[in-house]
């Protein structure tokens, strides 16, 4: 393919699914079977263009391979914004997750929704929603990144409420929007801060800018930490993770899309992408954030009852692992655990779709015995159970056992063990709620037989998405890991020299010097040399000495590395054989008894139920401190600025009335009396003026005699 091949190709990609909303938000009800037929079509035509781009950048097999788009968008001199796509090992991959499993959520919402009362709406939110994410993964710059992240967001609202007459719904995506608010809020202001120093939103050209030290100190860590916080947000990490189990009150194939290969995958996505922009510092607050997630959320999920809700604490936890992949310096393995987990995980949410479009209820207390009612569900269940377990062979062993490894080296060359010992604890706790999950539902007597009575296999357009998943779910690793499998035809670290030498503001060789040389000083002084010197002899010799010691170190570090990997896969396959024996005993055979461990430990089920109490806790501080500043600035309202408003009103009204009657009473007065006066006079002169000679003759003599008077008395 050529490169304009692919951008064709690309871009068809992220408008076909745009153009299924459109026809169907607006046509869907005129269409025969109200368009589910155009939507998932569409999807599948993007699936296979997808397919041509991976295929693709397999046979070209380099993972530094990039094809750039961009045309003007916004020019205004000095600033210019191009839409831009990017394609490169990333990409296509992502392509692949994404228009696959959106695919496949058509396929099997065709039976699930059927009868809805707005199927085509629900049909054209998945091509909105399936756009956004595209839109996210082929974006070239923050602007269009953060477009479409909005986006996301918005499709989450409209499909988790998608039964908004349900107040448990409408509440829900409430909370979800609300709550990536705060994350994005942190994401914009990172996306904020390199603009400002940098003055660039493109990718490429922000990652030279940061190599050659456009930013850095604590302003490149806090901006990082703002990009990181957008994750946190979109990817359900602490302390923001909780909107998404309530996400569960959108319909069960939604709930598929979000955590399998969109919404919540979009944070990942987004750190893995714009590593460059993170520092160490950023990245160990990245580590230890996944790590911490994935912990807390693997402990709830073994006291949940909701099979739903089970599998979201199962998809934050997994999440943790990926995002604490990427902090340990793994992101590649990270994005191997994205896709291997976009797999098994749709496979869960989608199996248990089944048994609740079979059984309708969600309760896992409520269900057993559907093994035989629901074979082809169970199966395929099992297996996506046995993948995200860890267990050898399937894809899901591959991909987290590289993330372990990555932890243990991490802390065997930082001195950081707590993220490698909290994911696998978290390992152990996996296995154990999921292989609980399988017990419950699926094996043992019915609990409730006249749900048991009417359970059955749903049909070929549900049962078919999970048979292709499951074979997904065993096949997506390639039985090998990241590092030396088909990933790495992919995925692999930026070549920074490249980059620099294409976007950079310095010459290549320029740069590569001022790395080399800091890189010699450091090796320097790290073994203890000092500086070099500046005669050319010994400054050769430190040269030598200095790239002995490098190769040394990287022995060192590769040593380590293979070590930290032999030593993770062993206890990785332990804790999680240990953890599936455990449910065994516990929920199968019924050796150890779940309600007296319960009762013997109430306080610490308590705590899990209630999920670390984290809902109480915003409810007590930033939910009633909002209502609290609610009510103070409403208080403030009425009684200083209404009160200020109202006095100036009431000041306005008085002068005015003062004013008024001054006017009336004085000035009218005044004008008035002189118009009174005048009209007096002249009502006095009109009696005089008669016409009459003879008045006048007798008022000239009576004005001579009165003149004679006063003159005399004078």
């Amino acid at each position: 393919m050529s490169e304009n091949a692919v951008l064709q190709t690309a871009l068809a990609i992220l408008l076909l699914p745009i153009v299924s909303y459109v026809i169907l938000f607006f046509f869907g009800k005129k269409l025969p079977r109200r368009g589910d037929w155009l939507g998932t079509g569409l999807l599948g035509v993007a699936w296979l263009l997808a397919l041509r781009i991976f295929c693709h950048f397999w046979s070209v097999g380099d993972p530094q391979l990039r094809v750039h788009g961009a045309w003007p968008w916004l020019d205004l001199g000095g600033f210019r914004i191009d839409a831009g796509i990017l394609v490169d090992g990333m990409t296509a991959v992502m392509l692949v997750v994404v228009t696959t499993i959106s695919f496949f959520v058509h396929m099997f919402s065709i039976g699930y929704m059927h009868g809805d009362r707005r199927y085509e709406r629900y049909f054209a939110f998945l091509g909105f929603f399936t756009f956004s994410m595209l839109g996210i993964v082929l974006s070239s710059s923050l602007f269009f990144l953060y477009v479409s992240w909005e986006l996301v967001g918005l499709a989450s609202y409209l499909l988790i409420g998608f039964f908004f007459h349900k107040p448990s719904a409408a509440a829900a995506n409430k909370k979800a929007f609300l709550t990536n608010r705060v994350g994005d809020f942190g994401f914009f202001l990172g996306i904020l801060t390199f603009f400002t120093v940098c003055g660039t939103l493109d990718y490429f050209e922000l990652f030279a800018k940061v190599h050659q030290g456009a930013i850095g100190g604590a302003l490149l860590t806090w901006a990082g930490i703002g990009l990181f916080m957008g994750c946190v947000g979109k990817s359900a990490q602490v302390p923001l993770h909780i909107w998404l189990p309530d996400a569960m009150e959108g319909p069960t194939p939604v709930s598929a899309l979000i955590h399998a290969a969109t919404m919540v995958a979009a944070g990942v996505y987004m750190v893995a992408r714009l590593l460059p922009l993170f520092d160490p510092g950023a990245l160990l607050v990245v580590a230890y954030t996944g790590a911490i997630t994935a912990f807390l959320a693997a402990t709830i999920a073994v006291v949940k009852t909701d099979i739903k809700k089970s599998l979201a604490y199962s998809t934050i936890s997994q999440l943790g692992y990926m995002v604490m992949a990427i902090g340990v310096g793994g992101a590649a393995y990270g994005m191997f655990h994205l896709t291997t987990h976009a797999f098994f995980k749709a496979l869960l949410f989608l199996g248990a779709g089944s048994v609740i479009h079979s059984v309708h209820s969600q309760e896992m207390p409520e269900m057993g015995g559907l093994r035989h009612k629901m074979p082809i569900t169970f199966w395929t269940f099992l297996i996506a159970t046995m993948a995200i377990a860890g267990v050898p062979l399937l894809s899901g062993f591959y991909s987290k056992d590289a993330i372990l490894g990555a932890a243990l080296s991490f802390g065997m060359l930082e001195g950081h063990f707590a993220p490698f010992l909290l994911a696998l604890l978290a390992a152990g706790f996996t296995a154990f709620y999921m292989f609980r999950m399988v017990f419950l539902t699926f094996t043992g007597k019915p609990r409730d037989h006249h749900k048991w009575e009417h359970a059955h296999e749903s049909p070929w357009v549900m049962a078919g998405p999970l048979v292709a998943l499951a074979f997904l779910s065993i096949v997506s690793a390639g039985w090998r890991g990241p590092a030396d499998g088909w990933f790495a035809r992919f995925v692999a670290p930026y070549d920074m020299e490249r980059v620099v030498a294409r976007y950079g503001d310095a010459p290549a060789a320029q740069v590569a010097a001022v790395h080399e040389t800091a890189a010699a000083h450091d090796v320097a002084e790290a073994s203890g040399h000092g500086a070099p010197e500046t005669h050319a002899a010994p400054e050769t010799h430190a040269t030598t000495d200095a790239h002995a010691t490098t190769d040394a170190h990287d022995a060192h570090v590769e040593h380590v590395h293979h070590q930290a990997h032999l030593i993770a896969m062993f206890l990785s396959i332990a804790i999680a054989g240990l953890g599936i024996l455990l449910s065994w005993l516990t929920y199968q055979k019924g050796r150890i008894s779940a309600a007296a461990a319960l009762a013997r430990f109430p306080r610490v089920h308590n705590v899990l139920q209630n999920m670390y109490y984290f809902d109480e806790f915003y409810a007590a501080t930033v939910y009633r401190g909002v209502l609290a500043w609610s009510r103070a600035s409403g208080w403030f309202d009425r009684v200083v600025i209404d009160g200020i408003v109202n006095g100036c009103g009431y000041l306005t009204r008085f002068t005015s009335w003062v004013i008024g009657v001054f006017d009336l009473r004085g000035v009218d007065g005044a004008v008035n009396g002189v118009a009174w006066l005048m009209q007096g006079a002249g009502e006095g002169f009109r009696r005089v003026q008669t016409g009459r000679v003879q008045t006048y003759l007798v008022f000239v003599c009576f004005s001579v005699v009165l003149l004679i008077f006063v003159f005399r008395a004078l």
